[in-house]
């Protein structure tokens, strides 16, 4: 899956749109819907900007990173080592992505280390938990 159509997987998810509603109210078809969401790779680029336009999003050129919907979609609630650019390592779960409401974009992540999750299971509670910017994050993998 590729950062744009993770993306928009993540976006449509959390409007509560299915697929056909997506396309519907972009004016694009279904299938072009289910091949943007699987990252096929030869796609109209006007009608993945009508895509992205529904989210009050634009198609612009940007550095690469890590995408965080590949993350949101990959690793969330799994058991996961995260190398930090500072070359921090982390041992942990993803509970909970951070996002940022002016931009509707995930800017980091709940963390549960590895040393405070038998504590968390049994109770619920933020103290034992860290934020971790996601612009931190160089590497992640499963444990």
């Amino acid at each position: 899956m590729s950062e744009l159509s993770s993306f928009i997987k993540y976006q449509r998810k959390k409007q509560g749109f299915t697929q056909e509603e997506l396309a519907s109210k972009a004016g694009v078809g279904l299938r072009f819907i289910r091949d943007l969401e699987q990252g096929k790779e030869t796609l109209q680029l006007d009608k993945v900007s009508q895509v992205l336009a529904l989210f009050g999003f634009r198609l612009t050129p940007s550095k690469q990173h890590i995408d965080p919907y590949d993350i949101f979609w990959h690793y969330f609630n799994k058991a996961i080592k995260i190398t930090l650019t500072n070359k921090v390592v982390k041992y942990g779960i993803i509970i909970d992505e951070i996002t940022d409401p002016k931009e509707n974009k995930i800017t980091g992540w709940k963390f549960v280390p590895n040393n405070n999750a038998i504590k968390y299971q049994k109770k619920t509670d933020d103290k034992l938990t860290e934020i971790i910017s996601h612009s931190t994050i160089q590497k992640i993998e499963e444990q």
